[in-house]
């Protein structure tokens, strides 16, 4: 409105419109389900915690910007994964993986479209892979995160060694930065290594963890028991598809209620082979970080005896700066311009004082040395020249 009271227009052309800048959160899923169709998701988080039945402190833990250790977690519904740059949810029936545009899931993705399918095997005998979809899934799992440590492990070895090597041979500074840079990164890898080594092994103690992670038959066991609750014990006798599935929930039925519910033998028998991968990769990291500690100590050794041997220099230069300084304050007194009655007409005493005073300071520098070998300050490193001459 204008001072007098009149309405002023505004140009539409000079107003600008400003829009709030509003931060979009990740949505970026992956489901591979078990024919091995790979679809993309754009769902929030609270559709994917409704879609796989798990809360929101799980659903965090696979939180890309966030930092949370190595983690294996058996849920009702599910299985949450968070090993190295892998995190996934594996069901019974498809697997989610976040954030596979990283390009170090691509090979995790295709191999699980490769293995995931369930493999059929002679169609009359009726044969077919009995290992569950989720066990599979984790196979896959395990297996990429094995191969990587392994492969970074090997990389690792095949340059700390010849370095450590030329270090050996030659202490210098750019050798030393070398393997500075390559313990800093074996002591990153053993880290890694170690992480994923204590979740293999917590989950290895606890049979009720594993058992937590057989999804396929707790959920066998209950379409079982809701269908003999709700149905009548009547099957028919035609081998048909529907007599398949009575008698295979009613096995399934048999074995969750029976003491078969706490067998784990078979996920236990699969996670002790990558933990046995994993502790033979912790293992040579150990021996690497063993073998720098021994140069170490080698380098030490070495730097230890030179300083030893400036040591013994130093005393030998002392003993030598007596001797001559005594022979030096002899040879200042006779040369003070003071007048001497005894050294008139006695010229004959310079030479015997130059001759006796020499002797003197040189007996004195041998038994300095004498003394000091007698006692073993010098004499490892007299006997180490006598060898190299």
């Amino acid at each position: 409105m204008s001072p007098d009271g009149e309405s002023a227009t505004v140009d539409p052309s000079t107003v600008v419109t400003v829009k709030r800048k509003t931060t979009k959160p990740s949505r970026s899923w992956t489901s591979i389900d078990t024919t091995g169709k790979r679809t993309v998701l754009d769902e929030d988080k609270y559709a994917i915690m409704h879609r796989v039945q798990i809360h929101a402190r799980d659903l965090r833990i696979l939180d890309p910007n966030l930092s949370y250790p190595s983690a294996i977690l058996g849920r009702e519904r599910a299985i949450v994964l968070n090993l190295e740059h892998i995190k996934a949810i594996i069901t019974a029936q498809e697997v989610l993986v976040r954030d596979s545009s990283d390009e170090n899931l691509v090979p995790v993705l295709e191999e699980f479209q490769r293995r995931l399918p369930v493999v059929q095997g002679d169609a009359e005998a009726g044969e077919e892979d009995e290992s569950p979809f989720e066990f599979r899934a984790l196979e896959v799992v395990l297996e990429a995160i094995c191969s990587v440590l392994a492969a970074r492990t090997t990389e690792l070895e095949t340059s700390a060694y010849p370095a450590l090597d030329e270090l050996t041979s030659k202490i210098s500074s750019r050798n030393l930065e070398r393997v500075r840079k390559l313990k800093s990164a074996m002591t990153r890898l053993t880290a890694r290594v170690q992480k994923v080594r204590d979740e293999l092994e917590q989950l290895l103690d606890d049979d009720d963890d594993m058992a937590d992670i057989y999804l396929t038959r707790k959920l066998a066991g209950v379409s079982s028991s809701v269908s003999v609750s709700d149905e009548p014990l009547w099957y028919p006798t035609s081998p048909t598809i529907g007599s398949k599935i009575s008698r295979a929930s009613r096995m399934s039925l048999v074995s969750v209620r029976g003491d078969d519910e706490n067998d784990v033998e078979e996920l236990e028998m699969l996670l002790e082979a990558y933990f046995m991968q994993i502790d033979s990769t912790l293992n040579k990291l150990t021996a690497l970080r063993e073998y720098i500690d021994d140069t170490e100590d080698y380098i030490n050794i070495q730097l230890d005896n030179h300083r030893n041997q400036l040591i013994q220099l130093e005393l030998m230069l002392s003993s030598g700066t007596v001797c001559i300084s005594m022979y030096s304050m002899i040879a200042g007194i006779f040369g003070m311009n003071i007048p001497y009655t005894w050294n008139d007409e006695h010229g004959y005493v310079f030479k015997w004082v130059v001759s006796l005073t020499g002797t003197f300071c040189a007996a004195l520098f041998v038994i300095v040395l004498s003394y000091a070998r007698y006692k073993g300050l010098v004499g490892s490193w007299w006997s180490k020249e006598n060898k190299q001459d």
